[in-house]
């Protein structure tokens, strides 16, 4: 319905479109949050250099990983290591908190209103960070949840005792045998509850968070609503850029948001309708959050 020509960003400075975007906040009913892996990075959840080495030295000496993502692909001779690597990238980036309060503040912003979060992050930060988590919709899985590998069934288990048995006890890159995760229905290996191909599980968590999001939407159509989109690149746009842009122009009262350091686009179809703002998120997060800045203060 989109023709293919998007404009970069809105007509107007940078710091005129967060004031734009602040005035949108307060006057929608109600504030639908896509957020990607932008927002993620932007807490400090980074996934190569300093942050990669204080983790993965070891990983990085004998194989020459780059990354934590492309560490995660690689074929480990002994699940012992494939464990041993896996549950540190857990660890850090489920069981710890992100270096930087950008989740909080996006939850100051929102907590008074009516809203609803969906998202492609996997790292529960949102939760730790106060949000209901009724009002949450992680698309593609969770860290904290392992599944069957088979799977034999639509069921997930929270990983968290497990994982930090396994840094615990981990020594020479490798997690004891006994520690090894398996199906306790049949037997086989646990592997990730991501979604990376037709195996994965969505389990009732995941369905009923499903309908939560679509009743949402529905009994929310046609009100002033603010669908604000934060980091979300074209990985998997379907999933929240695409629908944001669908329901942005099916309600003439709705507003899309988009935030997005380098990638902040809209179809000219709703660009009147439209905020994009081309800056880091933690600044924009940042000035949103703050009830003394000016227009003026909020000049990069």
């Amino acid at each position: 319905m989109f023709s293919r020509t998007s404009i970069t960003r809105s007509t107007g400075s940078c710091s005129e479109n967060i004031k734009r975007l602040k005035d949108a906040l307060g006057a929608a009913e109600a504030v639908v949050i896509g957020a990607g892996a932008g927002l993620s990075t932007a807490a400090g959840f980074t996934y190569s250099g300093e942050r990669f080495k204080k983790y993965f030295s070891d990983f990085i000496n004998k194989y020459g990983f780059a990354d934590m993502y492309s560490g995660g692909f690689y074929p480990f001779e002994t699940p012992e290591e494939h464990w041993a690597y896996w549950s540190r990238y857990i660890f850090i980036n489920r069981y710890t908190d992100a270096p930087k309060p950008i989740y909080d503040e996006l939850f100051s912003l929102v907590k008074d209103k009516d809203y609803f979060v969906i998202t492609t992050n996997v790292d529960h930060c949102f939760q730790k960070a106060g949000f209901d988590k009724t009002r949450l919709f992680y698309t593609q899985g969770d860290y904290g949840l392992f599944q069957c590998s088979v799977p034999c069934r639509s069921e997930t288990f929270d990983n968290e005792e497990i994982i930090r048995t396994m840094i615990a006890e981990q020594k020479y890159m490798r997690v004891p045998s006994e520690l090894l995760p398996v199906c306790p229905y049949c037997g086989s290996p646990l592997t990730m509850n991501l979604r990376a191909d037709d195996k994965f599980v969505e389990d009732g968590g995941w369905i009923e968070a499903a309908k939560r999001y679509e009743n949402f939407l529905q009994t929310r159509s046609g009100k002033r609503i603010l669908f604000l989109e934060l980091g979300v690149g074209y990985n998997t746009p379907v999933i929240i850029k695409y629908p944001f842009w669908r329901m942005t122009a099916q309600n003439t009262l709705a507003k899309y948001a988009c935030v997005n350091y380098g990638e902040a686009v809209c179809p000219r179809e709703i660009a009147q309708r439209s905020i994009c703002i081309d800056a880091p998120v933690e600044r924009v997060l940042e000035k949103l959050d703050s009830n003394s800045c000016s227009v003026k203060d909020m000049d990069f």
